[in-house]
């Protein structure tokens, strides 16, 4: 790919120390080791944030004081000047229009926040967002859906399904592109099956960064990698997922978008760390979908924090990877 292809976030010239530290950020691959600064966060998330889930209480109330926790650290989510927010109701959910850079209206990015689907939202992902749309040279509709323990996963479909069909009122389906991380990871998959069953067109192409595909979390990286992942106590994940799947049908594809058939859907990039607990899911979906006949491609990078693109403040691999997620965009022709 010629320089003059790449997102505008790349810079050729860089003069200052600064820019230079951000040009060698965005030539980062997978399959090196984790840098410096991504090791550092990695410790600092962990005493942070993994602790704040993995002591806390297995209750509603447990799930509620980390929403709350969230969505005051929320307030403090910055942009550069120049990216412009707009909000967006969309009935009993809402979500914001982030735009940064010189986006195509003719294009869209659906994104579908992660959080386990209790927390998180639009304003916490706004360092992310922003990001996002300029390195995609697009709008990024980030999707307010509605959380547990008040809402249920089969609520945030809903909410995800009428954000897309908002989308399609404005754009044609091959302008269109879907994606999300963790539980939004899950959701983008969800949504995309749902599409596909209810005979929606589909959009161009999808991005699943360290998707949540199974919840009842049988993959053998929960038990290999529950000492390495930083952000993610297994325990709770798989608890939180027993909750979410009882009483639903083995195939449902919202129990489990691995059990659903993957035939017809368009090109996905999936990325991972190979020290996350969400690890081999990832690796498996992305190859049933190869075996499906799907474009798919997988990228695992080394020793990083789970969803690493999300702390790209703090995460120079964060920032490469926009960089990658355009790449592919172009390759899929979305």
């Amino acid at each position: 790919m010629t320089s003059g292809t790449r997102p505008p976030l790349i810079r050729t010239v860089a003069s200052t120390p600064a820019e230079r530290r951000v040009v060698r950020a965005l030539a980062l691959e997978p399959g090196g080791p984790p840098t410096l600064r991504a090791r550092v966060a990695g410790r600092v998330i962990r005493a942070v944030g993994r602790s704040a889930w993995e002591f806390g209480p297995d209750t509603d109330a447990g799930l509620l004081r980390i929403q709350r926790a969230t969505a005051l650290l929320s307030r403090f989510q910055a942009v550069p000047r120049g990216v412009a927010i707009e909000p967006q109701d969309l009935g009993p959910a809402s979500g914001e229009w982030v735009r940064a850079g010189a986006p195509d209206p003719d294009k869209a990015f659906l994104y579908l926040h992660g959080g386990g689907y209790f927390f998180g939202g639009p304003r916490l992902y706004r360092p992310f967002s922003w990001r996002l749309s300029a390195a995609t040279r697009r709008p990024v509709l980030m999707l307010d859906y509605r959380l547990a323990p008040a809402h249920t996963p089969a609520d945030a479909l809903e909410d995800a399904l009428r954000a897309y069909d908002l989308l399609l009122e404005r754009h044609e389906p091959a302008r269109i592109v879907v994606g999300g991380d963790s539980a939004g990871g899950h959701l983008a998959l969800a949504l995309l099956l749902a599409l596909k069953e209810t005979g929606r067109p589909l959009p161009a192409a999808a991005v699943c960064l360290s998707p949540w595909v199974d919840m009842l979390c049988a993959a053998d990286s929960h038990t290999a990698n529950a000492r390495t992942d930083s952000l993610i106590p297994a325990g709770k994940l798989a608890a939180l997922g027993r909750r979410f799947a009882e009483d639903k049908e083995d195939n449902d594809p919202l129990f489990s978008p691995m059990r659903g058939d993957l035939t017809g859907l368009p090109p996905m990039l999936f990325v991972a760390s190979g020290t996350e607990i969400l690890r081999d899911e990832t690796r498996d979906i992305a190859e049933r979908a190869r075996q499906a006949g799907v474009q798919a491609v997988y990228q695992e990078w080394d020793g990083l924090v789970h969803v690493f693109p999300v702390f790209c403040d703090y995460v120079p691999e964060g920032k490469a990877a926009f960089r990658h997620i355009a790449e592919f965009l172009l390759s899929a022709g979305a």
